[in-house]
C-alpha cells in the first residue's frame, strides 16, 4: 500500500483494528487521567511505510501559514486539496464514523462530532526554536454551535527523538505545577480532552528538524465539564515568563471581550478548509 492507492476508508479500516486491538488499556489511560485532563495515546497507528509517505508529502513551511507572536510560532495549513492527496485522506481517515464510535466509546463521551470543516485542525509543523505557549483551546466550533471536547494529534515525523522538543505538555494542575510531558513519537496518536481547565503547550523544538503533525477536533453538544463557559483561545506564558504572561493575560482579556460584541469575531477566521460548493 502507497501514497497512490491509500483512501480515508482503507486508511479507518488500519486505525480501526488498532483502537479495537488496544480499548481496554485506552480506557484505562483516559479514566485514571480524566480527574484532571483526560488524555490516551496509543502507537503503531498505521503501517510505518504508509506514515512515512504521510511524512514525505508534507508541505513546506512556504507553502503553509506562519503563525508568528508571543503565543505561538508554528506553520499550520487547513486548505488540503492545495497538498498530496494523502494528506486529505490521512486526516479524514479520523473522522470516519467508525473511529468516531471507538472513541466515544473509551471516553465514554455519549455523542462526538468530527469537524468536516478542519477549524483549527489540519495539519502543523513545528521546526527548530518554535512553539506553542501554554493554552486553552478555543471552546465552540466556528459557528459556536457545539463545543469543543477533544484533540487529536497524529505525529508522522519519523527518528523523533526525546531530546528533539516539540512534545505535548498537559498541565492538570495548573501552571505552578509541573507539566506532564507526552512525546510526539512517529506514529503516535494522543487524544486529550479539551475543556476549561486544560491547559496544555509544545515544548520548544530543539532539533533541526520539523516536527509534524495531523490534528482533528471533535466536538460535542453538551461541554464535558459542568463548569466550562464559552472562551477565546487563551494563552499565558510559561511558570518563568511573568511579562509574557501578563502581556497574554491582556490580550486575552481584550479578545475575550470584543467576542462578547462580535459573536464571531471582527474578521472571518481563516484557518478553515473552503471546499468548493
Amino acid at each position: 500500500m502507497n501514497s497512490n492507492t491509500v483512501d480515508r476508508h482503507s486508511l479507518a479500516d488500519l486505525i480501526s483494528e488498532r483502537l479495537n486491538t488496544e480499548k481496554e488499556s485506552l480506557r484505562h489511560q483516559f479514566e485514571s487521567s480524566k480527574n484532571g485532563i483526560g488524555y490516551f495515546y496509543l502507537d503503531d497507528v498505521l503501517p510505518v511505510d504508509i506514515v512515512n509517505d504521510i511524512h514525505k508529502n508534507f508541505p513546506s513551511p512556504e507553502d503553509m501559514t506562519l503563525k508568528k507572536s508571543l503565543r505561538e510560532h508554528k506553520h499550520v495549513a487547513a486548505q488540503m486539496n492545495k497538498y498530496h492527496p494523502i494528506l486529505e485522506e490521512a486526516i479524514y481517515a479520523f473522522q470516519d464514523k467508525t473511529i468516531v464510535s471507538h472513541i466515544c466509546d473509551i471516553c465514554k463521551i455519549e455523542d462526538l462530532y468530527p469537524d468536516d470543516k478542519l477549524y483549527a485542525g489540519g495539519l502543523s509543523a513545528m521546526h527548530k526554536g518554535q512553539f506553542l505557549n501554554p493554552h486553552l483551546d478555543n471552546s465552540h466550533d466556528i459557528e459556536r454551535n457545539r463545543w469543543r471536547a477533544l484533540n487529536l494529534l497524529f505525529y508522522v515525523s519519523p527518528n523523533w527523538n526525546d531530546d528533539n522538543g516539540g512534545h505535548l505538555e498537559l498541565w492538570p494542575n495548573g501552571l505552578k505545577k509541573k507539566q506532564v510531558v507526552v512525546h510526539s513519537k512517529f506514529n503516535r496518536l494522543i487524544v486529550m480532552a479539551t475543556h476549561q481547565a486544560s491547559w496544555h503547550s509544545v515544548s520548544p523544538v530543539t532539533a533541526n528538524a520539523s516536527r509534524q503533525c495531523v490534528s482533528n477536533y471533535y466536538f460535542s453538544d453538551q461541554p464535558l465539564q459542568p463548569s466550562d463557559r464559552f472562551h477565546v483561545t487563551t494563552f499565558r506564558g510559561r511558570p518563568e515568563q511573568t511579562v509574557t504572561n501578563q502581556i497574554l493575560k491582556l490580550d486575552s482579556f481584550l479578545r475575550m471581550n470584543i467576542r462578547k460584541i462580535f459573536k464571531k469575531g471582527i474578521v472571518e477566521n481563516p484557518h478553515v478548509y473552503k471546499k468548493d460548493n
